[in-house]
């Protein structure tokens, strides 16, 4: 005699193999919902990283900068004093004063000039040079036979750099060519 099946079990698909079908695909679909969640946090990490890498960067640059520049205010204080010294030299060529008060400020100007240039101050280069706006500052224009139109004839007062940021800009004639 032949037993007769369940329905149910007929064809393999049962209750129970049924559900462990279901089980199956849920846990395939947690999975790749895990191993996506996971590559996003993976990506997420990686950004994170590299912002902070230019970060730490441009801080770094940003600090080396301030240390460069620390002593602007300073050297801009100091250059009065020196434009002061310059100022008792030009008095003193008349004649008038005695030679050694002469050679002691010129001794203390040179010696200002040289602790400005150690600490790299320099003097910008004006008379004989294009007119630069970034360097200079034109305070009158005149005719002149020896320099091409454009060009510094003359400077009123000596300009400075701190390295490459001009600290103040040279106060110059600019010439207009030929009269």
């Amino acid at each position: 005699m032949v037993k007769d099946k369940d329905p149910r079990e007929g064809n393999g698909n049962s209750p129970a193999a049924m559900d462990a079908g279901l089980a199956s695909i849920a846990a395939e679909q947690k999975i790749a919902e895990l191993e996506t969640q996971l590559q996003e946090a993976n990506q997420r990490a990686l950004r994170a990283g590299a912002e902070l890498e230019n970060y730490r960067k441009r801080t770094q640059r940003e600090m080396a900068d301030e240390r460069r520049y620390a002593v602007l205010p300073l050297v801009r204080d100091l250059l009065t004093v020196l434009d002061n010294l310059n100022r008792a030299i030009e008095a003193t060529k008349d004649g008038r004063h005695e030679s050694g008060l002469l050679e002691g400020v010129k001794m203390v100007a040179a010696q200002f000039e040289a602790v400005l240039k150690q600490h790299g101050c320099t003097p910008i280069e004006t008379v004989g040079q294009q007119f630069d706006p970034n360097q200079h500052q034109a305070i009158a224009q005149e005719p002149s036979d020896q320099y091409p139109a454009g060009t510094v004839t003359r400077a009123a007062q000596i300009g400075y750099k701190l390295h490459d940021r001009v600290v103040r800009p040279a106060q110059v004639f600019v010439s207009t060519g030929p009269a």
